[in-house]
């Protein structure tokens, strides 16, 4: 008799218990859950159910015996589960997932990147949390904030924001679309390592289309973009473009053609190659460069750096400056990041018509304007 999702949740001891038996027994020994087991485990960790040290072991042996697919659809269904999804009325969405843990050696532009794609016919949303474990870097809700912008919308709002044609965009914090998740930041904190969590939070999409919502994420090693794709279909997305992004983010290098992955709709995985320079890109520097008198330190204790506020202030008045039109390294990037994605979405035959489209957009300065209905 097969052990159904109900059975494994009644016992929550008894589930935790089998389920490190068997993921937490050495590199040599540990075998795999099945799907239902690690949606399961999730779920008693996400419901307060599993017992803390029980819950730190769970993730930590999943991850050092290496999730299977199975594992991490589990993990990300039982988050799912817990995540408050809406439609909103558009027809299509773009849904920006850049790493939650955000940035520590680059200027972000990507939480300008919503408002632009809204402006170029697109609605956009972009989603996070304002810090978390492992790097405590630089957020899109620390950005955000410090443009002005209310990043503690409830999800009901955050859709009329995107169905309202005259904004287009929105962000969406996980504390809002997923309490559950958001309360274990300090658990993730002690945990130190990063788990599975970490991989399949950014394809949660609390935010829909009503016919088609596309994912945008970023990577940096190889082996995660089949996980990416296969967990992007899983979570329902029609279609998804992986951009190796600077630390992991949907911020292609400024400085070298660099290799792209994607699948549309019913298509397998295609691997594509994009040049900045072939759009007009000319930049020493491969990502929008900290200032050395705010760069964070390489040897801070486990916790936020101290100059974050000051990096995502930065970051703001960079990003408002290239929503207006000034020509510079943010603006750059969101062109590349933006043309990318307009051709995925078949918008444009190329790169190269995408660019001409977002560089008059970006020159005429409605985008900022745009941004400030919102903020």
């Amino acid at each position: 008799m097969n052990t159904t999702l109900a059975d494994l949740l009644e016992n929550p001891e008894k589930t935790m218990t089998s389920i490190i038996k068997r993921v937490a027994t050495g590199p040599e020994l540990s075998k795999s859950i099945s799907y239902d087991e690690a949606r399961a485990g999730m779920r008693l960790v996400l419901d307060g159910l599993a017992d803390p040290v029980q819950a730190a072991v769970f993730l930590i042996g999943l991850r050092v015996k290496r999730e299977t697919d199975d594992e991490n659809k589990g993990v990300l269904q039982a988050i799912l589960d817990r995540t408050k999804i809406i439609e909103a009325d558009v027809d299509e969405l773009v849904d920006i997932a850049d790493p939650y843990n955000g940035y520590a050696r680059s200027l972000p532009s990507s939480p300008f990147l919503a408002v632009l794609l809204a402006e170029a016919g697109v609605p956009a949303l972009s989603h996070g949390i304002e810090t978390v474990a492992p790097k405590f870097g630089v957020t899109h809700n620390q950005i955000l904030a410090a443009a002005g912008v209310s990043v503690n919308l409830p999800v009901e709002e955050i859709a009329k924001q995107i169905s309202n044609p005259e904004i287009g965009w929105a962000y969406a914090d996980q504390s809002v679309f997923c309490p559950s998740l958001y309360e274990l930041t300090d658990f993730r904190k002690r945990i130190v390592k990063r788990a599975a969590i970490s991989t399949v939070e950014v394809l949660t999409g609390p935010i829909r289309g009503r016919k088609k919502t596309h994912l945008l994420s970023g990577y940096v090693h190889n082996e995660y973009p089949p996980i990416y794709t296969m967990l992007a279909r899983h979570s329902g997305f029609s279609s998804t473009l992986l951009l190796r992004g600077t630390e992991g983010g949907v911020t292609p290098s400024l400085r070298k053609r660099g290799e792209f992955v994607r699948y549309w709709e019913d298509s397998k995985d295609m691997l594509v190659e994009a040049d900045p320079k072939e759009i007009g890109i000319e930049r020493d520097n491969r990502l929008v460069p900290i200032p050395p008198n705010i760069l964070p330190e390489k040897d801070r204790d486990f916790a936020p750096d101290k100059n974050n506020s000051e990096i995502a202030k930065l970051s703001a008045k960079e990003g408002l400056a290239a929503l207006q039109g000034v020509n510079n390294a943010t603006s750059d990037a969101l062109l590349f990041s933006a043309s990318l994605t307009l051709w995925h979405l078949e918008r444009f035959n190329s790169v190269k018509e995408a660019a001409v489209a977002v560089r008059k957009i970006l020159s005429s300065g409605k985008a900022a304007e745009r941004f400030k209905r919102a903020a």
